[in-house]
């Protein structure tokens, strides 16, 4: 199946069958922060279909790439900040 929308948080949102409201985007976030030593895909709260696109998104380098290291990076606000007393 090709994807055709455009890569961003919205579409990845919806890529996963989740709320792609503004809201709905930072909600999620913030309920679901992730520990320093857990990548994106690896999180507890996906299920298999999800982990799996967002497994094959980081590997393949493919469009997706950029906007999946986007949310590994904010599920990991809290650890960042945390490590860096910030």
């Amino acid at each position: 199946m090709m994807i055709t929308t455009e890569p961003r948080m919205t579409n990845l949102f919806l890529q996963l069958g989740l709320d792609a409201s503004a809201e709905g985007i930072a909600g999620f976030i913030r309920g679901h922060q992730l520990p320093a030593g857990v990548e994106v895909a690896e999180a507890p709260y996906w299920n298999d279909a999800q982990r799996q696109f967002l497994s094959e998104s980081l590997q393949a380098d493919a469009a997706w790439t950029t906007v999946v290291d986007e949310l590994n990076e904010s599920l990991h606000e809290d650890a960042v900040k945390a490590a860096t007393g910030r």
